[in-house]
């Protein structure tokens, strides 16, 4: 029931978080950020997108994390997926800043990742990659996905305004010093 309850919130704030980065006109990094990136140059949602892509990441996790990790993760996706079109029918942005929309979606989405890592999932993609280094590596996965966030954010320039790159930039920052300084599986030991 810790697990169930623990998918729910940190998906819910995903969802929130995505509310708050389309809300501001910006993108993120990882497999939501391209997903956020094709809802606003195709007709399919976040939720349509975010579930597709992150498909072919499940045999990585299966290999890689168990078939709990995977269940877990296959779940926080779906339920993200489902978020995604609640959230826009229940609450909108009349305005919102890119600065603010930037540094409320880093910290809401970065405390929503860590509780998903707290109950053994993440929402796949680049997650699943930067769980499996820490864990068995040691190499913090905050700093893996804001790696890979930065090559995100390369191509961006090419698609978006350079202001709203550099405010997505900085809520994808704002994410990953959050998991970096935060999420150590050590803290989760009951002493």
């Amino acid at each position: 029931m810790e697990d169930v309850q623990g998918l729910i919130v940190g998906t819910a704030l995903m969802a929130l978080a995505v509310q708050l980065y389309q809300g501001g006109g910006l993108i993120t990094g990882q497999i939501a950020g391209l997903s956020l990136t094709l809802n606003y140059i195709t007709d399919l949602s976040f939720g349509v997108w975010f579930f597709i892509l992150n498909l072919p990441f499940y045999i990585i996790a299966y290999r890689q994390m168990g078939v709990a990790f995977t269940l877990k993760t296959f779940a926080a996706v779906g339920l993200l997926s489902v978020w995604s079109f609640i959230l826009p029918n229940v609450m909108q942005f009349e305005m919102l800043h890119p600065a603010a929309a930037a540094v409320l979606a880093g910290v809401v989405s970065g405390v929503g990742l860590i509780v998903l890592f707290r109950h053994g999932a993440t929402l796949g993609g680049v997650g699943i990659l930067a769980v499996w280094l820490q864990d068995s590596r040691g190499i913090k996965a905050g700093w893996v996905q804001l790696g890979f966030d930065l090559m995100v954010f390369a191509l961006a320039v090419s698609l978006f305004e350079l202001p709203m790159v550099l405010y997505s930039l900085m809520g994808a920052a704002i994410l990953n010093i959050m998991i970096a300084v935060n999420h150590r599986r050590d803290r989760y030991i009951a002493r």
